[in-house]
């Protein structure tokens, strides 16, 4: 297994953060088809193959994802769409 994790102060309201984290969640259905659940503050997503949750702490957002052997060679670009999706809705 391979993990990608990121950590970006957002500088928003805790609302603002989820709204935020909302809308990235909706694109990243759409785009990767990923199921979505909220847990508090938590938002977990999954799909065959990659999973992970996505943290609101305070002015930080933490993203853990975990991917599955087949998907370990698809890190760099995975990695490359999380920020782009970062930049777009958790810029500070």
């Amino acid at each position: 297994m391979s993990d990608i994790t990121i950590r970006r102060k957002h500088g928003k309201t805790l609302a603002d953060a989820r709204a935020a984290a909302e809308h990235m969640a909706s694109e990243l259905r759409d785009e990767f088809a990923l199921d979505t659940a909220w847990d508090g503050d938590s938002m977990h997503f999954r799909r065959p193959g990659i999973s992970g949750e996505l943290a609101l702490e305070g002015e930080e957002a933490a993203l853990r994802i975990r991917l599955s052997f087949l998907f370990s060679a698809l890190k760099p670009a995975i990695e490359r769409e999380v920020h782009k999706f970062f930049d777009e809705n958790f810029s500070a």
